[in-house]
């Protein structure tokens, strides 16, 4: 077993400290090339995101599947679980689009409803009243009231003429 003389232990006391953060330099050069690579993958067609969708579980799956250990396969019932599992993304988002298409539709409507009625908007700090002439249709429908477009939730009041 080696002996530190009290010289040597203090010269390992001044070593240099393990950084933790990087500086801003680091930073930028970091973010840079993550913007470069992300670009990259636009041009190439290729869509960068921050949410697992169901064809990423499915390519997950199937990876899992390929590089599996031959001498201990996944069990049948750990497929079917994942299979199930798949099953159920896929469906809310089927669900989630399909509600999506059923409040456009719904605001859509809305806006339809008000043709031709007296509606009180309050935008801008300011408060007045007008007819809808005109509606537009979509997932923000707007209102044409006294030459102006307004969004939905402008509206305070809906008068019957």
């Amino acid at each position: 077993m080696e002996v530190l003389n009290t010289q040597q232990f203090s010269a390992m006391d001044t070593a240099p400290a393990l950084r933790t953060q990087m500086t801003a330099a680091e930073k930028a050069s970091v973010d840079s090339a993550v913007d470069f690579f992300n670009k990259s993958n636009v041009i190439n067609g290729r869509k960068t995101s921050q949410e697992l969708g169901k064809d990423d579980f499915l390519k997950l799956l199937i990876t899992q599947m390929q590089n599996q250990d031959p001498t201990s396969p996944m069990e049948n019932t750990e497929f079917i679980a994942q299979m199930a599992q798949f099953s159920s993304l896929e469906q809310m988002t089927n669900m989630s689009t399909a509600f999506e298409k059923m409040a456009s539709f719904i605001n859509a409507s809305e806006a339809a409803s008000t043709l031709g009625k007296t509606v009180q908007i309050t935008a801008g700090g300011n408060q007045f009243e007008g007819v809808v002439e005109q509606a537009t249709r979509g997932e923000n429908p707007q209102i044409f009231v006294n030459g102006n477009y307004y969004t939905m939730d402008k509206i305070s009041a809906i008068y019957a003429n």
